[in-house]
């Protein structure tokens, strides 16, 4: 089982995260935090990086569920997801595989949480 499902797609990289944004929240997703990888690089390390750019996902009502299944299972969210340049005009955008994630804990509501948010992400992959 991978970690992480992806799909590259044609576009430029900020029309590409308005539509992974979009698709995210079509699911019930909202964006908690967003890292700009290329800025921070180059801020902290002077490296010109390609475009990347994580963005922790949240759905709500499963982060609680999760939450209440699990109690530690907060060290493992919010869901990231990434978007990364390939090269001018392809776009590469991964989200990790939360079934892939969970297999480490041994919790049989957690798995049922997990499965839900996995089948989520990867249509949100998929409708790009």
């Amino acid at each position: 089982m991978n970690y992480y499902f992806n799909k590259t797609i044609n576009g430029t990289f900020e029309e590409v995260i308005e539509k992974v944004t979009q698709g995210l929240k079509e699911e019930s997703f909202g964006i908690l935090t967003e890292i700009d990888v290329t800025e921070t690089l180059k801020k902290k390390l002077d490296i010109d990086f390609k475009k990347y750019r994580i963005l922790g996902a949240c759905n709500p009502p499963y982060a609680h569920k999760a939450l209440q299944a699990e109690d530690k299972i907060g060290t493992m969210l919010p869901c990231n997801v990434i978007v990364q340049e390939i090269e001018a005009g392809i776009i590469e955008v991964a989200a990790v595989n939360p079934m892939a994630s969970m297999q480490a804990v041994k919790n049989e509501k957690l798995n049922e949480v997990a499965s839900e948010i996995t089948a989520m992400l990867e249509n949100v992959i998929e409708k790009l």
